[in-house]
């Protein structure tokens, strides 16, 4: 194949692998490859370091060939190089028959601090998922501003963001270690040259520990002081550790007052961090604290939609039922950790056992999970959310008042509590100023009655109902 013919399949096959997989996983792994070298049935793409290499290989490489072979039949195999600069390594092929079975290496990201005194670099590698980037990471209301602003400090090019330290609180499984590596690969993508270290507070303890150990804090000292972008995740480990908290203290001060940019993780707010220093708190309140709250429906569908399209990318043969992703968004209303241990949980049930994934496998499949994460609702819950969906007082709703626009809220929180609690009549009555159970009876009576003549107020009760169970 000539290579201006080369060229121009290349530009056809990446615009057909731009509609296969998505504008942010082609500019991630296809948009930063380029076409090396072109030999009589063999084609060489060149990635930008090994790791790209290996992952399009392992991942992208069959469907490459693929392509290939439909746009140029002499084509019988694909090869990747590595090439950044004069940088030239080993080629890696895939064979002409059989799709490669490399399996995704574990990325690391080597960061290194200048040694002052030797003139050479102490290097530092770090374990880096390569899940956790922006473009995976599914946004909602619960934590967009945590999200724009972790990428608002990735994208600086100056060492410190507006804010900083950035600090990033939420409970478990909700994204905040997601964030944390996500701006490690940003910064390190946009910014080569700018030093960037990811650690847990636990390994920044062990490691101190160990510096004072052997007599070696100098060397401490200077690779965690002159680094650009420090992240600390999982800050809440070194509360009551007053030694390592006095470390940190110093570290701290150093990377503000050369304008070094800090992002902390931890389980709570700054202030609710129990046996850290009043003085460490004070400082991590200087730049922006961010709350990631907990998923809601909208937010947990979404990112049940980007996981199970990864995993049909991955099985190509798998059908999944549109409604048990909504049934699984509504039942689990737990981390995002338990949704994607739900879905997985499917579908490696529709792999091992060749069916499509449907509501009855869900069923099946996660009963236990499903009852442990039903929700007990209270009659006050009840009555709360009725109140607010008609704009009347608790306080009216629960008095003798018999005016249209307080019985009818009324006696529709009287039937819910009697559909969604396992609450008696008579205990029902006393929640709604110590009313008889015959009245509440015949409130339950009346509501079940106008759901079958009164379409409107059919869909207030199912919009309750969606909201109170889910």
């Amino acid at each position: 194949m000539e290579r201006r013919d080369a060229e121009r399949t290349w530009d056809e096959i990446r615009t057909a692998f731009r509609g296969e997989i998505g504008e942010a996983s082609y500019r991630s792994w296809i948009g930063v490859l380029t076409l090396d070298a072109v030999e009589r049935d063999t084609i060489h793409l060149a990635a930008p370091n090994r790791f790209i290499r290996d992952r399009v290989s392992g991942r992208f490489g069959p469907r490459l060939r693929e392509l290939w072979q439909a746009r140029a039949a002499e084509v019988r195999s694909v090869g990747f190089v590595v090439k950044s600069g004069a940088e030239l390594d080993a080629p890696v092929s895939l064979p002409p028959a059989a799709a490669s079975t490399t399996a995704p290496t574990t990325p690391r990201l080597r960061l290194s601090a200048d040694d002052s005194e030797s003139g050479g670099h102490t290097p530092t590698t770090f374990t880096l998922d390569d899940r956790y980037h922006f473009d995976s990471f599914i946004v909602g209301q619960s934590n967009e501003l945590a999200n724009a602003a972790a990428r608002r400090v990735a994208e600086t090019a100056s060492p410190a963001a507006a804010f900083n330290p950035l600090f990033l609180y939420g409970g478990v499984g909700l994204g905040k270690t997601h964030l944390m590596h996500a701006i490690a690969w940003e910064a390190q993508e946009r910014h080569p040259g700018r030093s960037v270290l990811y650690l847990s507070a636990e390994k920044f303890m062990h490691r101190f520990v160990s510096a004072l150990r052997y007599k070696d804090t100098f060397a401490f000292k200077n690779e965690f002081r002159n680094v650009d972008l420090l992240l600390v995740d999982d800050f809440q480990f070194i509360a009551g550790k007053a030694s390592t908290q006095e470390e940190f203290f110093h570290t701290f001060n150093a990377l503000i007052d050369g304008n070094r940019q800090i992002v902390i993780s931890a389980d709570r707010s700054p202030n609710d961090l129990e046996g850290v220093e009043e003085r460490i708190k004070s400082r991590l309140n200087w730049g922006l604290v961010a709350d990631i709250g907990p998923t809601d429906y909208e937010l947990r569908l979404g990112i049940l939609q980007s996981k199970i399209d990864a995993a049909i990318f991955d099985n190509p043969g798998l059908t999944v039922d549109p409604k048990v992703l909504e049934f699984i968004a509504h039942r689990v209303s737990a981390n995002v950790r338990v949704l994607e241990g739900a879905l997985n949980r499917l579908v490696a049930h529709a792999t091992l056992v060749g069916r499509p994934v449907t509501l009855d496998m869900a069923h099946e499949s996660l009963g236990d999970l499903v009852r442990a994460y039903d929700r007990r609702l209270t009659i006050d819950e009840i009555q709360r959310k009725v109140a607010e969906h008609y704009n009347v007082r608790l306080s009216d709703m629960l008095s003798p008042r018999r005016a249209r626009a307080i019985a009818r809220p009324r006696q529709i929180a009287m039937f819910l509590c009697k559909e969604l609690t396992d609450k008696s009549l008579p205990d029902i009555g006393r929640k709604f100023g110590g009313r008889d159970h015959t009245t509440i009876m015949h409130g339950v009576k009346r509501i079940t009655q106008l759901c079958d003549e009164d379409a409107a107020l059919r869909e207030d009760v199912a919009v309750l109902r969606r909201s109170l169970e889910y």
